[in-house]
């Protein structure tokens, strides 16, 4: 079932890219039942694709897996190879979701992505594939609007 992972309990280190990041996926050992799986990395970063500056946020990444779910540790990698990499907070955030998406093909996903200010305003932004299933329970992302985050 496993046995095609090949960063799991294995040395892996961070891709030089999200392009060169390998975003591996293992079976759903609940197929058929209808559940949510929430990601939250709580220290995101990637740099300004104009100023070369840090960015920091919080992403929540919420999924009701289908056939696949995602392997924690790739998922990991993935997020990490976002360090070096310049983008906007909507790229960033959308184009993470959308990974996953191609590489789970899950029920359904939402990802909030809260981001710290830059230039004094914060900029958070959130996507979904579709409408949340009819019975998904969906617990808030348990980041509150901008107010020093605190």
């Amino acid at each position: 079932m496993t046995d095609t992972l090949t960063q799991l309990g294995k040395s892996a280190t961070i891709p030089a890219s999200p392009d060169e990041a390998v975003l591996e996926r293992a079976p759903n050992p609940h197929k058929g039942a209808l559940y949510l799986a929430r990601f939250t990395a709580p220290e995101f970063t990637s740099i300004c694709p104009v100023t070369g500056q840090p960015d920091f946020g919080v992403l929540v990444i919420d999924y009701a897996p289908a056939d696949w779910i995602v392997e924690s540790k790739s998922l990991k990698l993935f997020l990490q190879s976002f360090r070096n990499h310049g983008a906007f907070h909507e790229d960033c955030t959308v184009g993470v979701a959308k990974r996953i998406v191609d590489a789970i093909s899950p029920t359904w996903l939402r990802i909030g992505g809260y981001w710290n200010p830059r230039g004094g305003m914060p900029i958070d932004v959130f996507w979904q594939t579709s409408a949340p299933p009819d019975g998904l329970w969906l617990p808030d992302q348990g980041v509150p609007t901008y107010r020093a985050r605190g």
